[in-house]
């Protein structure tokens, strides 16, 4: 079975939700027997992490193909998108699967060439505010309608986007959860020496720095009480400078607030295991993997009530009411206060989600998913 992959930046990465889905998923499928193509935008590199993980157009198994695009805010991913479908097209591909609803524009051109597609909705991403109300909205909405009618299948993330398209389209989709790996955790070094932060002084938010993850609520949550614990910001900006400069000066004046910029490797490992807290204040989320690895490294978790998180976390996680900042606050000093609260929160949380999601089960679903597009 030979599988083409679009619509995500750059793989090998953990550069976004995306990216670092399929550079988890895709190895796996490949051991499984799925050959798999992904179509990485040409204006796009990898990380230092991997740099050197790609030999001779391989990673891991899977095949790396450059998709050319411009590299131009607005632009790279939506022709990105139309070169990797043209391509696909005229390839040797069984299933053409592409990721986000933007991309899914093109995905006419695969289907028009007999091509079986299956598309995975990471998120409604054009209710998210750095796309605003002008034509990238309109633009990922009028994807989303193409992908509801030419997709052989949809899989989705959460029960509340699985409703939203019975709804509003009457389409019925397939729910296939993220999964996660079992983490090393490292003592604090490399943190220590860059930021110098040491284990449990300090609480952390892991994301891209995007309104809808809610990074204003927690930095006026946190200036809001008294705690000696710095907050640790560790993530970039996602083509939303203003909202970053926004963000800077909120935290402008107050020491303890550390922007770290992306982090990945080494330095990512060893925030999540020294953290005393990890916080997810989100208003949108589809399946959040930064909170899947949050709770893999043992860590005790405040996040926002949204359903997206509360059924993932169940009762191991401490819950504010969405976009409320007074709550987020008490609950955060809530945190501070109560070390016993914490340790419980932290006891058996590793143990708990990985038990409950892991990549294995997410690539035996995509394959039988595959393969039931195949057969129709």
């Amino acid at each position: 079975m030979n599988v083409a992959m679009i619509g995500h930046k750059v793989i090998p990465s953990r550069r976004g939700g995306i990216e670092n889905v399929l550079t988890s998923l895709c190895p796996i499928l490949a051991e499984k027997g799925v050959a798999v193509t992904c179509y990485n935008r040409s204006s796009d590199k990898v990380e230092n992490e991997y740099v050197g993980t790609v030999k001779d157009g391989k990673y891991r198994g899977v095949t790396i193909k450059n998709a050319w695009t411009v590299n131009k805010k607005g632009l790279s991913a939506m022709v990105a998108s139309f070169t990797a479908a043209f391509c696909a097209a005229f390839g040797k591909y069984d299933v053409v699967h592409f990721h986000a609803e933007g991309p899914c524009a093109a995905m006419w051109i695969p289907k028009l060439f007999g091509k079986r597609c299956v598309a995975t909705v990471h998120g409604l991403d054009w209710q998210r505010e750095k796309w605003g109300s002008g034509f990238a909205s309109k633009y990922i909405k009028f994807g989303e309608r193409v992908m509801v009618k030419c997709a052989d299948e949809i899989i989705v993330l959460s029960e509340s986007a699985r409703a939203y398209f019975k709804e509003t389209y009457d389409r019925e989709t397939v729910l296939i959860h993220n999964g996660i790996d079992r983490p090393v955790k490292k003592e604090a070094d490399e943190i220590t020496r860059l930021y110098g932060l040491s284990k449990d002084g300090y609480i952390c938010i892991v994301s891209r720095l995007t309104a809808e993850k809610g990074v204003h609520y927690l930095i006026d949550a946190y200036n809001s009480i008294k705690t000696d614990k710095k907050l640790v910001i560790a993530g970039d900006t996602s083509d939303t400078d203003d909202y970053v400069a926004m963000l800077k000066q909120k935290a402008a004046g107050n020491p303890n607030i550390l922007f770290t910029g992306f982090i990945s490797g080494t330095v990512l490992c060893e925030i999540y295991s020294n953290a005393y807290a990890v916080a997810l204040p989100s208003d949108i989320e589809g399946m959040s993997l930064s909170l899947l690895e949050a709770l893999a490294y043992g860590n005790a978790v405040l996040c926002s009530d949204i359903p997206e998180n509360t059924l993932v976390t169940e009762d191991r996680a401490l819950h504010f009411r969405k976009s409320d900042v007074e709550d987020l606050a008490a609950k955060l000093q809530q945190m501070c206060d109560d070390e016993d609260l914490v340790r419980g929160l932290k006891n058996g949380a590793d143990e708990f989600i990985l038990g409950k999601y892991n990549w294995n089960d997410v690539a035996d679903a995509t394959c039988d998913l595959y393969k039931k597009v195949l057969k129709q």
